[in-house]
């Protein structure tokens, strides 16, 4: 019973080993969390279309799920500002402005986020964890911090209208500036001073939750909502019910795609954060589990009138930095939300929707990461290109479409990381043990007659050209070689078309009078191919470059029946 708590649900068992000593620090970590999830919970629903309890019952149900079922003991899971920003691009255009729609789409597309993340989780696919590259991601972030600083413009000056998309809206308001409502600017730059003044004399207190009480203080104080300053109006009490998802077969083509976008970006986002906060607090996390414990926790989410949501980077670094220990934390602030719901709804009708905009456009500008993309862009100018690249697919084409964006830019960069591998000619460099490029090393002497190939990566369908057409060059030069010896220790897997390529290889060297031996791998080669009954004419394999180099350079009865340094050859057997 034990073994299967543990592999379903590795919260739990936490759980209920809880030490007393973790009840204060947890409990300060909850509070604090709340006062970030709330605001955050607000302004993020306003960012996906919601009414503002919308936001905050996705803060509060779907916490408690990855308490019980997720690995990691201080993520904590909630709305999002990617996924917002991917839901608003999915569900508008399919609800053309029905409310009810909109609400009944999103949750059929929470819930099929949920299931793809499932499903991934029993195929053990948490190494999609690793499948966006940092560029990519940083790149993906930097085009939704874009759209959502833009989107928010219309709310901050007041100026109805600017809908559609973020370009045409920004134009408009552009053109339209003189129709700027001065209390509603007036409301939000006191909001965006609050928090500028908030994070710099109060830094571990939520900026946030100042500029939006402040804000509701002086629309209750000052009538602002008279003078044409909107608000969020009244807000229902109350927890949420149970909702009973219906699936709309005809909606569903359009909603999967969007579906496993979202899985891939808030799982691969919400991995970085589990991830560094482990690393930092000397635990482990389990990818696939929590594949599946994100999957649990949108479904939760789609049965009690959510959205779908991810990890939250900011939520779980206030809970590191209020102290939080295990998993009770979320659970705390599962209940700190909770009872806001039913007490603190009030004085929510308040808050001027001018705040919450200048709120998501802090949000954005804290998503904007141009330290890191100096960094990559130092590194390797082409990756940085790929990471722009994923920004302006997100700004031009909208965060669904960026998500594919994103997915295409890490295939075709994962075809050319592997179907290019990078080939080096070895020799020997005076003073230095062993073998050395003869490209990064101007004293580098290639062994006399011999050509020492190195292909860096597996030799597979997709880059078999690439090593034949090197090897033939590298073989084929005006100082004809006796020999060819392939650097086998960076070949890590070799397929069928590898294998025939081997063959092929061999035979049009055998024909210009050139042997080919590998070295390394000796046994795994010799094992490997035993098993499948191929060897590519007898190529022989010697244990090392070392001794391939001393076999070939001296007659070959010298080295006959050495027990150490002799090949290993098998005869073709098809």
């Amino acid at each position: 019973m034990h073994h299967i708590l543990r592999r379903w649900t590795p919260g739990l068992v936490s759980l209920l080993r809880y030490r007393r000593s973790d009840l204060g620090p947890d409990l300060r970590a909850g509070l604090a969390v709340a006062a970030v999830a709330i605001p955050v919970g607000i302004a993020y629903s306003e960012l996906a279309g919601f009414r503002p309890e919308v936001g905050l019952y996705s803060s509060l149900f779907p916490l408690v799920a990855y308490a019980i079922f997720g690995s990691s003991r201080q993520l904590v899971l909630g709305p999002d500002a990617a996924t917002c920003a991917v839901i608003a691009s999915a569900v508008a255009p399919l609800a053309a402005g029905d409310a009810a729609a909109y609400a009944a789409l999103s949750a059929q597309l929470a819930l099929l986020t949920g299931v793809i993340c499932i499903l991934a989780s029993f195929l053990r696919l948490g190494v999609m964890a690793d499948f966006l590259s940092k560029p990519i991601l940083v790149g993906f972030l930097n085009g939704i911090a874009i759209t959502i600083v833009l989107g928010q413009l219309g709310k901050i000056t007041g100026i109805s209208g600017t809908g559609g998309h973020v370009f045409h809206a920004t134009f408009d308001l552009l053109v339209r500036i003189g129709e700027t409502h001065p209390p509603t600017l007036l409301v939000a730059l006191g909001a965006f001073g609050v928090m500028l003044v908030a994070g710099r004399l109060l830094p571990s207190f939520p900026a946030a939750v100042l500029a939006m009480a402040g804000a509701a203080l002086a629309v209750l104080l000052l009538g602002l909502d008279l003078a044409g300053v909107k608000t969020l109006g009244a807000v229902p009490a109350g927890l949420p019910g149970l909702l009973l998802v219906r699936i709309d077969p005809a909606a569903v083509a359009e909603l999967v795609p969007a579906a496993g976008g979202l899985a891939l970006v808030s799982f691969t986002s919400m991995m970085l954060t589990s991830r560094s906060f482990a690393s930092k607090n000397g635990y482990e996390v389990d990818p696939d589990k929590d594949f599946a414990a994100l999957g649990v926790a949108n479904a939760v989410s789609a049965f009690t009138h959510g959205f779908a949501i991810s990890g939250a980077d900011s939520r779980t670094a206030m809970s590191d930095a209020a102290g939080g220990r295990t998993h009770a934390a979320a659970l705390f602030a599962a209940l700190a939300v909770g009872l806001a719901l039913i007490f603190l709804t009030g004085p929510l009708a308040f808050v001027p929707v001018a705040a919450l905009g200048a709120v998501l456009v802090m949000a954005g500008v804290s998503l904007v990461d141009l330290t890191t993309l100096r960094l990559i862009w130092r590194a390797d100018r082409a990756e940085a290109a790929i990471s722009i690249l994923a920004t302006l697919g997100v700004v031009t084409l909208g965060a669904t479409q960026g998500i594919l964006v994103a997915v295409v830019l890490a295939l075709l960069r994962f075809v050319r990381l592997t179907a290019r591998p990078r080939v080096e000619i070895l020799g020997r460099v005076e003073g230095m043990p062993g073998f050395h490029s003869l490209s990064r090393h101007e004293s580098a002497t290639a062994p006399h007659g011999l050509v020492i190939f190195r292909f860096n990566g597996p030799l597979v369908f997709f880059n078999a050209g690439h090593f034949r057409h090197a090897l033939l060059a590298a073989a084929g030069g005006e100082a004809k070689p006796t020999a060819v010896i392939i650097d086998l220790l960076p070949v890590t897997a070799v397929d069928v078309t590898g294998l025939f390529t081997l063959k092929e290889v061999t035979e049009v060297l055998r024909a210009r009078g050139v042997e080919m031996v590998g070295a390394g791998r000796q046994t795994e080669w010799r094992n490997w191919m035993a098993e499948r009954g191929f060897n590519p004419d007898g190529l022989s394999i010697y244990p090392t470059l070392r001794h391939a180099v001393k076999a070939l350079s001296e007659p070959a009865a010298e080295n006959a029946g050495s027990p150490d340094g002799g090949p290993s050859e098998m005869k073709a057997s098809s």
